[in-house]
């Protein structure tokens, strides 16, 4: 049995997906063409603080929240015709997330290069 690493299964996701910048995840909102999504845990946001214009979905219930086929469905919570900007802390789980959101469907995915991390460093405000 061969267990593949966090590295590699990271590695291959980012051969699949669109990977876009701060700036470029900073121009898509202000243009109203995205629904920006930060991905990390609630206890990340609470010590480092969120995105502006950012909707908060867990890691753990993504899947499930933007299912809607799913009981745990958020009707109404995103625009599901526009562009999915998922970000985590640096980039490495928002990769895995937006491949698996192209997994279940989704079309318009991209995940934020550099992360919370990058986001910021900048135009976003932070709170």
């Amino acid at each position: 049995m061969t267990i593949l690493s966090s590295k590699t299964l990271v590695d291959n996701a980012l051969k699949e997906i669109k990977t876009i910048t701060s700036e470029e995840a900073f121009e898509m909102v202000n243009k109203n063409q995205c629904n920006l999504i930060d991905i990390r845990d609630i206890r990340e946001l609470e010590n480092e603080g969120r995105i502006e214009n950012s909707n908060h979905i867990p890691r753990g219930m993504l899947e499930f929240w933007l299912d809607p086929q799913s009981p745990y469905f958020k009707e109404g919570k995103l625009d599901l015709d526009k562009e999915m900007v998922l970000f985590c802390a640096g980039g490495l789980r928002s990769a895995l997330a937006a491949k698996t959101l192209k997994d279940m469907g989704f079309q318009k995915v991209s995940h934020i290069d550099g992360g919370f991390a990058a986001l910021k460093q900048s135009k976003f405000k932070k709170f």
